[in-house]
């Protein structure tokens, strides 16, 4: 009998794989990374002092009016965004990409192109 892989156990493999070598500290924080079926969310972490610095999602009030699709590479975009300027208001210029053990490819690369364009260095 053929198992059909387990798409959600792969990737927290990847994850966990890649989180042995990421490590986000207060000079260059860790930019985390989920998406859902409908949402995208990004964080940037201590990971030292295990605090949240900024977050942003396409379920913020402010990018939920302005996006028309909350799930599409067009939120993801407006994420990374509204991450890069809330990680530069608090002083944050330099992080460390962690993809969540998702491949950079679609909503994920349009997030991250969005950050860097906005002035976030990674």
């Amino acid at each position: 009998m053929n198992k059909v892989p387990d798409r959600r156990g792969t990737r927290i493999r990847r994850h966990v794989r890649l989180r042995t070598r990421l490590e986000g500290g207060p000079k260059r924080p860790r930019l985390a990374v989920f998406r859902s079926l409908h949402h995208v969310y990004a964080q940037i972490i201590d990971d030292a002092s295990g605090r949240t610095l900024a977050a942003a999602s396409t379920t913020d009030g402010d990018l939920r009016k302005s996006v028309k699709s909350h799930s599409g590479a067009e939120g993801a975009a407006a994420v990374g965004k509204s991450i890069a300027e809330r990680a530069l208001k608090s002083g944050v210029e330099t992080v460390v990409f962690d993809r969540g053990g998702f491949p950079y490819h679609g909503r994920i690369k349009a997030l991250a192109e969005a950050a860097r364009s906005a002035g976030l260095k990674f």
